[in-house]
This record gives structure tokens, C-alpha cells and sequence, in this order.
């Protein structure tokens, strides 16, 4: 079945009780038998039915509705949170109750006690640390310019975010052997695609990785609830410790949960992303050099210019590059009829590259968040970290430690890199699938 949608539009006026349309079963099954990612047969179900369409996926569920179009992306996730709900979270088993995946009254109260952390105020007080992280990322890549070192870009990158995300939660700089352990949290995140279905089998896979992770937490909680905040003062884990006090939810599980959501969402995504843009930046060596001349160090017209370097990141490779959720009961969405109990799944990725929203998808051109008129203004539209009451908390966090490291690497440091992923992996972030060695020039 086809429509005359152009991507990432719907057609025009549509009945009520019009079916979202299909992907042929046989364009499925063949995607299923040659091995492909759930990308490609969600591209392919872009490209051919528009910015709605639905794909049977094997579940055993009916089909799952894929959402594209900016409209029903902000339909699902930002107008009505409440009919189309989270049922579990992928990494469940490695976060737990955390914030992430808690749902309900639960996650309202998770939310509300974090939020604060995150909001103008809440920020400042992370301003050193952050920039603490960075000057340390610098002073590494300063030796390995004078040695000529091979390092790993992307290890870099994992390594300065962990370090951010640690010296906010304990405020103490992360240690060589903390780094060791907390290994485990990139190795858990790596399996979750391959692991069983079975929730007690999944756990078996990793349960050495998930037995270092609980050690880390269980020292780090016992450490705060002493009293040893770190150089830079008590840090997120003080705030959960505190909040323990008086609310009885806040048992020393849940306090471990939220600690592990806190380290998952807080380096996995920005690391991610930050090995993808020297990646773009590597094919596309004059966007550093307008960045650069966008202003002196330190200059608002620089900083902006090096936070459009990672927005354009984020357009191809956003932090939630798929947002699944439930259908908890019937709804009409932009004209088409959805069944309670409906898997849906809003697709940024997808949005992101649409060439009816996008001009010229394909090119890298951070101009497009600098020069007005140059990106859709439809909501729905840019949404790296999701939207909506279930958007990232993280978002400012992420942004500005990105923007600090570029901020202290980008004028001198530029890595050359010996080979590149050929192409990307697909699980709770898009990363490059495959290591990426390099020298400074």
C-alpha cells in the first residue's frame, strides 16, 4: 500500500477510521531473512508510506505503528504523554527502578526530586567539575601530541564523560580504578541488544559485569553517607542520600538504581555523540575551521558556534534514536485509528534525515542551527534528547560538557585518525560500530 505523503508529511484530510498503513509482509519477511537492523526496515517503511505507517516486526503483538511525522511526534510524546505510555525500558535489568524506567506516580516523584538539579540554578553548580573534566581530557591529549601516542577516540570521549558524570555524583575526580570497574556499564549497554529475552537469562549473561557495577554503586553510597564530599562539595548522590531521610522510597536499591541511571544516561549518550562529531569533523575538516573563526575564545559567537557543531551531531545521531511506547488505550492519531495496546515507536533518527523536513539531509552543515530560517520550525521536528514530559533531564548537562571539551579541544587538537568504522550500531545509543584509533595532529 502506498500514499501519496511526501516523508515526513501525511496525506491530506483522513477519515477516523482509516487503518494506519502497512508495510507489504513481504518486504518483512525479506529484511528478516537477509539479517538487516530495525533501522533499515523502518527507513524503508518512511520511504514508502510516509510519516505514519505500520510494520509487522514478529512480536506477536500486531503490528508497530512507526512514528515519523512532526505532527505525530509531538501528538505521542508532548500532547498526549498519558495515552501513550512507557512499558518497560530496554536496559531495565542494568538500571532498574531508576528514573529512566520508572513509570507512573513513581517516576512523577523520581522526576520532580532530579529535575531541580538540572534547571539553570541546579547547573552552576556543576560549572567546575565539568570544567574540571575537560582540562584533564586536555592535558591527555596534550601528551599524546607530544608522543604521538595511538589512542582511541571514542575511549576518550567515554572517558571524559564518565569523569563528568562521577565528579557530579560524588565530587570527586574519577580514579583509575573506578574507571576500570565502571567498564562494565559500556559492556552491559554493548550487550543489551543480543541478550536473551528472558529476563532471568539476560541477567545470568551479565551478571559479572552487573556484580562490579553494584560494588562501585555500594562503595560510592557508603563513601557520601560518611560524609566525604569531594574538592568541588557534595554531589548528586548527596541529594538522594538527603531525600532518603524523609522519604521511604528512597531505599538503598532505589538509591543504586537512580546512581546507575545517573551513569548510563549521564556518559554513554554524550560520549556517543561526541565520538561521532570528530568522526563528521574528519569528513568535513572546514566546519571546524568556521567554528573556530566564528569568534576569539570565550566569545558568545564561538560558543555558538561550536554548540551548532553538536546539535548537528545530535540531528545524525540524537541521543534516543528510538522512543518506543504503549497505546494504553484506543486514539485517533492525525486522522488514523490506534488499538489500545498498540507498540509504537517515534523514530528521531528517522525524523532528523527526512528530506521533506531537511534540506539536503545528508550534508554535515552546522549552519542549519546558526542562521535563522535554515531548520524546520515545526515542533516535532529537532528532538535529540526526546520531548514531552519524558524528555531528557540531562539535556543542558549534556550540551554544556560537550561544549566545554570542544570548547578546551578544538583549537589545538586534531585527531588524525589511522581507520573508521564503517558503520554504526544500533541499541540505546548509536555509536560507531567498531574502534577508533588516532594520532594529534
Amino acid at each position: 500500500m502506498s500514499t501519496d505523503a511526501r516523508p515526513g508529511r501525511l496525506p491530506g484530510p483522513v477519515p477516523a477510521d482509516r487503518r494506519v498503513p502497512e508495510l507489504d509482509p513481504a518486504l518483512v519477511a525479506e529484511w528478516r531473512a537477509g539479517g538487516g537492523q530495525p533501522v533499515d526496515l523502518f527507513t524503508l517503511a518512511r520511504e514508502r508510506l510516509g510519516g505514519i505507517a505500520a510494520l509487522d516486526l514478529g512480536s506477536g503483538s500486531g503490528p508497530t505503528v512507526l512514528v515519523t511525522a512532526p505532527e505525530a511526534v509531538r501528538h505521542v510524546l508532548a500532547l498526549h504523554p498519558d495515552r501513550y505510555v512507557k512499558r518497560s525500558h530496554r536496559a531495565r535489568l542494568l538500571i532498574g527502578d531508576g528514573v529512566l524506567a520508572a513509570t507512573g506516580d513513581a517516576w512523577q516523584r523520581q522526576r520532580r526530586l532530579l529535575q531541580s538539579q538540572f534547571t539553570g540554578p541546579g547547573m552552576r553548580r556543576y560549572e567546575r567539575r565539568i570544567t574540571g573534566a575537560a582540562r584533564t581530557a586536555a592535558e591527555r591529549w596534550a601528551g599524546y601530541a607530544r608522543t604521538g601516542r595511538v589512542f582511541d577516540v571514542g575511549d576518550e570521549m567515554r572517558r571524559f564523560a564518565l569523569d563528568t558524570i562521577w565528579r557530579s555524583l560524588t565530587g570527586h575526580p574519577l580514579d583509575p580504578a573506578t574507571e576500570r570497574e565502571l567498564g562494565a556499564v559500556a559492556h552491559v549497554v554493548a550487550e543489551l541488544p543480543g541478550l536473551p529475552a528472558d529476563g532471568g537469562a539476560a541477567r545470568g549473561a551479565v551478571a559479572a559485569e552487573l556484580a562490579r557495577i553494584d560494588a562501585v554503586a555500594s562503595r560510592a553510597i557508603e563513601a557520601a553517607r560518611d560524609g566525604a564530599a569531594g574538592p568541588d562539595g557534595p554531589g548528586l548522590l548527596h541529594v538522594l542520600l538527603d531525600a532518603a531521610g524523609t522519604r521511604p522510597e528512597y531505599t538503598d536499591r532505589l538509591i543504586r538504581d537512580e546512581l546507575v541511571t545517573l551513569l548510563v544516561a549521564g556518559h554513554e549518550t554524550t560520549a556517543s555523540t561526541l565520538t561521532w562529531l570528530y568522526l563528521l569533523l574528519d569528513r568535513n575538516p572546514g566546519a571546524r575551521e568556521r567554528a573556530l573563526a566564528a569568534g576569539p575564545e570565550g566569545s558568545d559567537g564561538r560558543r555558538q558556534a561550536v554548540q551548532a557543531l553538536v546539535h548537528e551531531t545530535l540531528r545524525f545521531y540524537p541521543s534516543a534514536w528510538i522512543l518506543p511506547r504503549s497505546a494504553a488505550r484506543e486514539d485517533v492519531l492525525c486522522g488514523y485509528r490506534i488499538a489500545a495496546g498498540t507498540d509504537v515507536v517515534v523514530c528521531p533518527y528517522l525524523t532528523h534525515r527526512d528530506p521533506g523536513l531537511w534540506e539536503d539531509p545528508g550534508r554535515f552543515d552546522p549552519e542549519r542551527f546558526t542562521v535563522p530560517g535554515r531548520r524546520p520550525a515545526e515542533p516535532g521536528s529537532y528532538l535529540p534528547f526526546g520531548m514531552g514530559p519524558r524528555a531528557c533531564l540531562g539535556l543542558r548537562f549534556a550540551l554544556r560538557e560537550s561544549t566545554v571539551l570542544l570548547e578546551h579541544l578544538l583549537p589545538d587538537r586534531t585527531p588524525r585518525f589511522r581507520s573508521v568504522p564503517e558503520g554504526a550500531a544500533y541499541s540505546i545509543t548509536v555509536r560507531p560500530d567498531g574502534p577508533t584509533p588516532a594520532t594529534l595532529g
